[in-house]
């Protein structure tokens, strides 16, 4: 038996939840396609980002260490993916749209430039005085503009609604066409958002401990922490060291999306919203954590920004590799033509600074290495 994408459809309208966004509710695209016979219009946006460029090149950019310092280190793809899951994992519990939720998650990272957050930061000062480069807004960009698989159309024409998952720090949230501003964007997208969070405290930390720039000592006064490893150890008193620290981050995640499922569940009831459209009007967020974990993952938050993040070790070797970044950027400022010819033709439209910082944006580590080699390292000729 064939199943058709009305079938999905009408599973859909069966199985969700009546706020939950449907895809046959989708706002659509900015430019007007065929609907696909077998898939719903939020499994095609899932296809279109796992098969595009930016998301293959995440498997080679930094999400704390540099890429390549570490076997098992995450890198934007692996932590990618573990955001995926988690968001699958909630909507599936609060019966919201999984497809949705986890397109968004595969896409909220493609914007982030190569050498992490130190890398966004020196690429927002080189741009300080025409836009500025925030890596959601760049997200946003790839999929609209700068990924090229299509002939009739730049982008992958993502639907709205996955379009609107990534615009994390927008005040308002607008459908295509439409003079109508909106508070809240989907509790899909809303979801997707939560998940990165949930994942990033608990695996960057999991890396930290990895690498050795954390000691389990210093994790005694985190609250997500101490309460996770109490339980822990009630229940295997006898794990110790590494093993012990693996399980504790593994039931820190578990208590986290569980805290998550529970309090989003009661904030939707109690807010009486009764369909997509509704959450998007209402003034508050409504996937949330508790007040409690909130304020045990202010803390942890605050932890690994002072003890990780800006660690010597960690901020020493991003900031050394930023220089590199500056100098590419600055040479092909210099000299357009090294951007290639079809990266060139967009600086009419877009401007030369927007143009070089797209194309720096979407390198991986080891190619901007590359690139800075081939451009400053004199070659050495060798005598036959």
């Amino acid at each position: 038996m064939i199943r058709t994408r009305q079938e999905l459809e009408q599973q859909e309208r069966s199985l969700l939840a009546p706020w939950a966004q449907k895809s046959a509710d989708s706002a659509g695209r900015a430019h007007a396609e065929r609907r696909h016979p077998h898939r719903t219009e939020y499994q095609r946006d899932r296809a279109r980002i796992i098969h595009s460029r930016a998301f293959r090149r995440l498997e080679y950019k930094t999400q704390v260490f540099l890429n390549g310092t570490g076997d098992h280190l995450r890198t934007r793809l692996t932590h990618t993916f573990e955001v995926a899951n988690i968001t699958r994992t909630i909507a599936r519990a609060l019966a919201l749209n999984e497809d949705l939720a986890e397109a968004i998650a595969l896409a909220h990272d493609l914007g982030h430039p190569p050498f992490g957050h130190s890398g966004e930061e020196a690429l927002n000062e080189l741009m300080r005085d025409h836009g500025g480069f925030d890596h959601n807004a760049q997200s946003l960009r790839i999929v609209d503009v700068i990924e090229s698989r299509y002939p009739k159309f730049a982008g992958l024409n993502l639907s709205y609604e996955v379009r609107e998952g990534l615009q994390k720090h927008a005040r308002f949230y607008r459908k295509d066409g439409e003079n109508k501003a909106h508070p809240r964007p989907s509790l899909e997208a809303q979801l997707a958002n939560l998940a990165d969070e949930i994942t990033y405290y608990s695996h960057d930390l999991d890396d930290g401990l990895d690498f050795q720039l954390l000691e389990a000592e210093q994790l005694a006064k985190l609250m997500v922490w101490r309460e996770s490893e109490e339980e822990v150890k009630r229940h295997f008193p006898r794990l110790k060291g590494t093993a012990l620290q693996q399980y504790v981050i593994r039931c820190m995640i578990d208590r986290q999306v569980a805290d998550v499922i529970r309090t989003s569940a009661g904030r939707i009831e109690k807010s009486s919203v009764a369909s997509a459209d509704e959450v998007r009007a209402h003034e508050d967020s409504l996937v949330a954590y508790s007040k409690g974990l909130l304020r045990g993952n202010q803390q942890l938050r605050r932890f690994l920004y002072k003890n990780l993040y800006y660690h010597p070790r960690v901020a020493g070797a991003n900031n050394r590799a930023c220089e590199l970044l500056r100098d590419v950027f600055s040479a092909y400022l210099r000299n357009p033509k090294l951007l290639g010819r079809a990266t060139a033709l967009r600086i009419k439209k877009d401007g030369l600074h927007r143009t070089v910082c797209d194309y720096i944006s979407g390198m991986t580590d080891r190619y901007l290495v590359e690139e800075h080699a081939r451009l400053f390292v004199p070659r050495v000729r060798v005598g036959l």
